[in-house]
């Protein structure tokens, strides 16, 4: 019985981390494309040219 219940407890905690992977990717990716938006903005005003 308490073979079961860690087999169980260690599924749920494996599932848990694959799940949280995905999530912090997703979030990675999302800051990633604010950048983007951000610095093709500052090159359209001229923000980012030398004075």
């Amino acid at each position: 019985m308490k073979r079961i219940a860690i087999l169980i407890l260690a599924s749920i905690f494996s599932a848990g981390m694959l799940g949280a992977c995905n999530t912090v990717a997703g979030a990675g990716k999302d800051v990633q494309k604010v950048g983007e938006k951000v610095e093709e903005a500052a090159d359209e005003t001229g923000a980012t040219d030398p004075l």
